[in-house]
């Protein structure tokens, strides 16, 4: 309406943070869902699936606007201050309402996403700011060179956001365990001699799952068990499954049949 596309990267950003509170609300109801026959560890990680949609579109939403606004920067056009400062003026008094009925929330999920109002709230009043500027100087290449920098901003946040997300998909090893560190820690047990092979992964980016096969140095299977058990409790891994081996050749010989 107002040719404008820091108006239309604030916008890309708004819609990605309206949908990521709409898919956060959803998935959050789906991954309280006890297991089943279907879903044997449950549902908590459909919660990744909101992250992974909200991702996706901000990375698209934000290449398309960079795609529209470098042209703008090098020939820059008329932009309708007015329409942009009334605008902007909405704006900002709409996610700023938004940031406060968050900051009345006490969990994580609502700390981060008052986070990203307060990031809207900040973008619209460069976007006032700017309507205010131009109605004043001709200075048109500044409404491509914001748009530039909030979708840039958008993209540092939304990028790794998605690595994250497929990581924990593709069931790497969480980036919060030090596996090194897990491996020799479960060797300093008094119980446990060596720990013939871990496999770790994460359900939902914060419990974790793992397979652990490992030597004992005593008789007792249970008291091991117990011991190793403890050390992967610390480390968040919610599910474990843990199977002791005669020696390391034993283990060697399962793997290979």
């Amino acid at each position: 309406m107002f040719g404008s596309v820091a108006i239309l990267s604030d916008a890309v950003h708004d819609s990605g943070d309206a949908i990521a509170v709409g898919f956060a609300w959803f998935f959050e109801k789906v991954s309280r869902k006890k297991s089943n026959h279907s879903y044997t560890l449950g549902y908590r990680r459909f919660s990744l699936l909101g992250a992974l949609i909200t991702s996706v579109i901000l990375l698209i939403g934000s290449t398309l606007v960079i795609l529209e606004a470098i042209p703008r920067l090098l020939h820059p056009t008329p932009v309708q201050t007015t329409g942009m400062f009334w605008l902007a003026i909405v704006a900002v008094i709409a996610n700023g309402y938004g940031a406060y009925l968050m900051t009345r929330g006490q969990s994580r999920n609502e700390s981060i996403l008052n986070l990203h109002m307060l990031e809207d709230v900040l973008g619209w009043i460069a976007v006032l700011i700017l309507s205010i500027v131009m109605h004043f100087k001709p200075w048109y290449w500044l409404d491509p060179l914001l748009s530039l920098s909030i979708s840039i901003f958008i993209l540092t946040k939304a990028i790794p956001k998605f690595i994250g997300t497929l990581r924990i998909l593709m069931e790497a090893a969480p980036e919060t365990v030090n596996y090194a560190a897990l491996v020799a820690e479960l060797e300093s047990a008094l119980e446990i001699d060596k720990t013939t092979e871990l496999c770790i992964w994460s359900i939902d980016g914060e419990k974790h799952a793992a397979m652990l096969h490992m030597t004992i140095t005593i008789t007792d299977q249970a008291l091991a068990k117990s011991a190793a058990r403890t050390i992967l409790e610390k480390h968040d891994v919610a599910y474990s499954a843990i199977e002791v081996d005669e020696n390391i050749q034993e283990h060697q010989t399962h793997k290979e049949n």
